[in-house]
């Protein structure tokens, strides 16, 4: 969840996170409960990662990079999809032949995320901001994360102000649901 440095070496420390959790899916042989425990434990990873970004990342590219209106809103729809997707995992059970074909869609939208941020945001955001800002930045992502909510809320709003002041609150609520059940405790 949380990994030290810079706001990029953070998210990309989560990129591969999830590029390895990814991996495990692809290597199981069927559903059960252990594809749900990975499937978890994506979604709880994909949530916290998304709502620092829209939290912080996001209003800093907006503020720093040439075009960052445009940029930010184009990653946000692209968290918008993914969450759609993690929404439709949550309530589908491991069997059920739609699992498949919503994990591979979830991959690939991800994947697909994940190579535009590190190929064309990052490096963009690294130049225009100072080293300072961005380790900044990385303490802000971590202390987001840590309150963030662990399940996918669609309807949610995605942009400060509004972000800021409700996601603790959903995430301490989807983080109590989580000890009850025991989700992401694998």
């Amino acid at each position: 969840m949380g990994h030290g440095g810079d706001a990029i070496a953070e998210l990309m420390a989560d990129h591969r996170e999830v590029e390895e959790m990814f991996a495990r899916i692809k290597a199981m042989p069927g559903g059960g409960q252990a594809l749900r425990d990975v499937v978890d434990e994506v979604t709880i990873e994909l949530v916290r990662h998304s709502i620092a970004e829209e939290e912080y990342l996001y209003p800093a590219v907006r503020k720093h990079v040439p075009g960052g209106d445009g940029i930010a809103d184009r990653e946000i729809a692209d968290h918008g999809r993914v969450e759609e997707l993690l929404k439709d995992l949550e309530k589908t059970d491991t069997d059920d032949l739609a699992m498949s074909p919503l994990l591979h869609r979830l991959m690939e939208e991800v994947s697909a995320h994940v190579r535009d941020e590190e190929d064309n945001l990052f490096p963009r955001l690294r130049q225009e901001c100072s080293p300072e800002a961005l380790n900044d930045l990385g303490d802000k992502i971590r202390r987001a994360k840590s309150t963030a909510p662990t399940r996918p809320h669609p309807s949610a709003p995605d942009t400060p102000p509004a972000n800021k002041i409700l996601a603790p609150g959903a995430g301490l609520v989807d983080r109590a649901r989580d000890l009850i059940t025991g989700r992401g405790k694998s």
